[in-house]
């Protein structure tokens, strides 16, 4: 690292526990200062980094990156996941649509925010994989592009008309599921997966993947020119993150976020928010894999492809 430098870091990243404490200062990043931009919701960031790098640093979806990769936009990546979660649960169905188990998909309008969304990546290609459903044979209803400009939907994605909200037409039935929709509680829908918490865990010990969200993304220019930049950010980031992950353990939860790390914690087993490559892998793989499957990929890259920085910041 330089002598005394002073770098002024434009930063889009949502507001969590784990970051709390850099957005408040309370942990710093030697020879950073953060300028935090006030984006909410946060994937409102990503496409003005992806088409304009208007950020230096930023939160990114992982499918976005991994497609903005693939066009070679000029983002470095950081193996720090800023969010995750499992995907069963975020499946609803309308009752009268005749689906009862995933199979019954086939031939039926799902519909999600747009196709490049990681969240629906995952939850089709658990479709697919676990449950042998014939994405091809799913009319898929988005309601925006991906945030990667370049990129085209295949064939069976359609997009739902202006002014439409997915909830609904969950409702109406005029979609007859939905993956990433707000949670409904109306006698008209169902989740695809009863008890969706334990065939998550289940899905978990089967496989050893926790799948990965939103990770951290800088630009290209930056990580060459001061890759000092790369190690002081990850080592800030991860304090930040063990200082929530204490004061959870110390005070219990406080928050809807709170409660969901616990439950997570209560699944894998340890670190709710791990960091660097060597936990995160198999999950990575994973993504890159489903990506590709769903023509989403030119080819489902590797871990080293996608993660091509300094070997502080990969362990």
């Amino acid at each position: 690292m330089p002598t005394n430098p002073n770098m002024v870091l434009k930063t889009a990243i949502g507001s969590y526990g784990h970051t709390k404490m850099l957005k408040d200062g309370s942990v710093k990043a030697r020879g950073i200062t953060f300028d935090f931009m006030d984006i909410s919701p946060v994937n409102r960031a990503f496409r003005p980094m992806v088409e304009r790098l208007a950020f230096d640093i930023s939160e990114m979806a992982m499918t976005t990156y991994m497609i903005a990769k693939s066009f070679n936009k000029q983002m470095t990546a950081l193996p720090i996941v800023l969010a995750r979660m499992f995907h069963h649960g975020t499946i609803q169905c309308n009752v009268r649509s005749g689906i009862r188990i995933p199979k019954d998909l086939e031939g039926k309008r799902v519909g999600l925010r747009a196709y490049a969304q990681t969240g629906p990546t995952w939850s089709r290609g658990i479709l697919q994989s676990d449950y042998g459903v014939d994405l091809g044979k799913v009319t898929w209803v988005a309601f925006e592009g991906s945030h990667v400009s370049e990129y085209l939907d295949p064939e069976n994605v359609v997009r739902a008309d202006d002014g439409k909200k997915i909830t609904d037409m969950l409702l109406a039935g005029e979609i007859d599921a939905a993956i990433g929709a707000d949670r409904i509680h109306s006698p008209e829908v169902k989740p695809l997966f009863n008890q969706a918490s334990d065939v998550e865990a289940a899905w978990f010990k089967k496989t050893g993947i926790y799948p990965v969200n939103h990770i951290l993304v800088v630009k290209s220019e930056l990580a060459a020119s001061h890759p000092w930049v790369l190690g002081e950010l990850f080592g800030a980031f991860t304090a930040a993150k063990k200082c929530y992950l204490e004061h959870l353990s110390k005070n219990g939860p406080s928050s809807a976020e709170d409660e969901m790390r616990l439950r997570l914690m209560a699944i894998i087993g340890g670190d709710p928010l791990p960091y660097g490559l060597s936990p995160n892998r198999k999950a990575i793989e994973a993504l890159a894999h489903f990506s590709f499957e769903q023509a989403l990929l030119p080819k489902p890259f590797t871990v080293e492809e996608l993660f091509d920085t300094p070997q502080m910041c990969l362990e």
